[in-house]
């Protein structure tokens, strides 16, 4: 039999937890799970269920009739509901009980995603002629206020990474275990800012993932894609470093194939890469809130300022749509037509 990859393991996880979630969901909620899947990963419909679970949460605590069924409900409620219950399930998801009966709150994204994923599943059964109504399709998504994207500067950038290599600034008892993970550490950090590859995609590699003759990267993308991710040389020295020491550690059976390993030989997950990014970042910007996602978008716009082409960060970024690059870089792409106000002359001077 042959041997899974990181990601397919994912994968199993995942539909395991999925099938966990859709008892707890009404009967008729499989039909929509069944009927996305050809077009979603894992990770979408877990969301998606953890959503669904919110709304239907939301619908007996309001409704003692609702209440009664559990999750007994019949498909048929979908459509009695109105937009005006639909909007007080939005107002409902500002602050709402989680299962600890601790309160939760949702940002303005947090809200839109629950209330795009609602719209998705009526689109589902109005589409396939199961409910008549499609209330969902009258609410208005909440509006958006851009928020600033977060990245670091070059000298930013510099700093983290002599931060990494000597640890001035870290506990005694943090030198204790610098000392150990420092060649790893540096490694992980420098391909991260290197490439702007996702912290998913990062703790997925495996050794033979790695060329260092060719400087590149094969890196499984967000809905299974394939795609060669390639690195500068100054990324290629601190990963040979590291190599040579993975290459001396032997890891916990099954986890052999793991490019970056934890304390524990085990392959890294993203909590861990998560913390190890915190852990360093706070040393050196303690007013920005740095994680893995802001060492991405610091890579894509360092690479826009110098090649000034959207498509090809689009594409080394692993985006469906350069639209959503666009979007992302949209100031820097407005300092460009600044910059380039005076390029054209209308008459030799």
């Amino acid at each position: 039999m042959a041997k899974l990859t990181y990601h397919e393991q994912k994968d199993i996880e995942n539909i395991k937890r999925l099938r966990q979630l859709m008892k707890e969901l009404p009967p008729f909620c499989v039909d929509f799970f069944r009927g996305i899947e050809p077009q979603t990963s894992t990770r979408t419909r877990i969301a998606y269920a953890y959503d669904l679970r919110i709304f239907f949460d939301f619908l007996r605590r309001n409704n003692s009739e609702i209440k009664k069924m559990g999750t007994d409900i019949p498909l048929s409620v979908l459509e009695q509901l109105t937009v005006t219950d639909l909007e007080e399930y939005m107002e409902y998801l500002k602050c709402h009980p989680s299962e600890l009966n601790e309160d939760v709150f949702n940002t303005e994204r947090g809200i839109m995603r629950k209330v795009s994923s609602l719209k998705s599943f009526y689109n589902y059964f109005y589409r396939n002629q199961r409910i008549e109504k499609n209330p969902a399709s009258l609410v208005r998504l909440p509006k958006l206020h851009e928020k600033e994207i977060i990245r670091l500067e070059i000298d930013e950038v510099a700093r983290l990474l002599d931060e990494v290599e000597e640890g001035t600034k870290l506990t005694e008892k943090q030198k204790l275990y610098h000392e150990r993970t420092k060649v790893r550490d540096l490694a992980l950090l420098s391909l991260l800012l290197g490439t702007g590859i996702r912290v998913s995609e990062c703790v997925g590699l495996n050794r033979n993932d790695v060329d260092l003759d060719e400087c590149g990267i094969h890196v499984i993308r967000k809905g299974g894609k394939e795609s060669i991710v390639y690195f500068s040389d100054e990324v290629r020295d601190v990963l040979e470093n590291y190599m040579e020491q993975r290459d001396m550690t032997d890891a916990f059976p099954g986890h052999e194939d793991a490019l970056f390993l934890s304390m524990q030989r085990k392959r890294m997950n993203v909590r861990s890469v998560e913390n190890l990014v915190k852990k360093y970042a706070k040393l050196v910007t303690p007013l920005k809130k740095i994680t893995p996602h802001k060492l991405r978008s610091t890579y894509g716009t360092n690479l826009y300022r110098e090649t000034g082409d959207i498509y090809l960060v689009a594409s080394v970024l692993g985006h469906n749509d350069v639209n959503t690059t666009r979007k992302h870089y949209a100031a820097q792409e407005d300092e460009r037509k600044r910059s380039a106000r005076n390029v054209v002359k209308l008459r030799e001077e």
